[in-house]
């Protein structure tokens, strides 16, 4: 498919690569692929060679979007690491396994990701985090497709800070905006009018075909006004509900940075202040 994503994300290991660790945020690493998912599921395929920490939230998000994740999600793992596969996979159909290259890793993954990238056509490359693994990724990807824009998600730290001292990156937004949803709708084009279709083979190829309009979405006593910028819809009257005060940082479609995944929204709104999420993210970002 022609305009896929290609994601290359990663929670550094302390152990594996200390150097890496001591700059990740681990808390913006899972805010921007939570972000990310949230704006492209169900618009755009996603592609990527899984990483073990990752894998369960992007299945998580696409189910709860009702989506069909083996449409959705491409995901490529090699052989040599058949030991470490996760339980998850031999529940979908969207796994591609990739030869085990004479018992060697660097050659297995290099095979791995040449098939990535080979057989997809990718707009954008995605970098969130990681360890010299991403890095690998994405001298691959200059070679193999070098007309596919990179979108290195700095903020997030870990290798991603080398792959933006390569690319001389001069978005400012990408290094402190902690807005994940908006910064991805904003660089990957994904209008917050695009609809979401549970197949690929449900969305119409014409992209202003897909784009919401108020008659398409208007059922007796159910009428939805046009979608936000955190792709929330208002009922016909024009309120949204101010979510549960014990809802975990970590339940929220884009988790705030600087407090843990366990922390309520209750403690959040104490802390800071503030009252609504949005207010909260903009305080939370201050304190940082």
């Amino acid at each position: 498919m022609n305009g896929a994503i290609f994601l290359s994300a990663g929670v550094p290991d302390p152990k594996r690569g200390p150097q890496y660790a001591k700059t990740a945020d681990t808390v913006a690493i899972t805010a921007a692929v939570s972000a990310l998912l949230h704006v492209t599921l169900g618009r755009r395929l996603i592609v990527w060679g899984g990483q073990p920490a990752i894998t369960p939230m992007i299945w998580v998000v696409s189910e709860g979007l009702g989506l069909d994740y083996a449409g959705w999600v491409k995901l490529y793992q090699s052989r040599y690491f058949k030991d470490e596969f996760p339980e998850d996979n031999q529940r979908f159909g969207n796994v591609t396994y990739t030869d085990d290259i004479d018992h060697d890793r660097e050659k297995s993954l290099r095979s791995m990701r040449e098939r990535m990238f080979t057989e997809h056509i990718f707009s954008t490359a995605v970098f969130i985090g990681g360890m010299g693994g991403i890095v690998d990724e994405f001298d691959l990807m200059q070679q193999l497709q070098p007309r596919a824009s990179v979108l290195p998600i700095i903020s997030t730290g870990g290798a991603v800070l080398d792959i933006a001292k390569r690319t001389a990156t001069s978005m400012p937004d990408l290094i402190d905006d902690l807005d994940y949803v908006a910064l991805f709708h904003r660089h990957l084009g994904i209008s917050v009018k695009e609809q979401r279709y549970r197949h690929p083979d449900d969305q119409p190829a014409r992209l202003e075909d897909r784009l919401w309009r108020p008659a398409a979405s208007i059922k007796k006593g159910t009428q939805m006004k046009e979608p936000g910028l955190d792709d929330r819809h208002r009922d016909k009257d024009g309120r949204i509900q101010q979510k549960r005060s014990d809802t975990k940082n970590g339940n929220l479609s884009q988790p705030i940075p600087g407090f843990a995944s366990k922390t309520t929204l209750k403690t959040m709104r104490e802390k800071t202040g503030k009252t609504s999420e949005g207010e909260i993210r903009k305080a939370a970002k201050k304190r940082r």
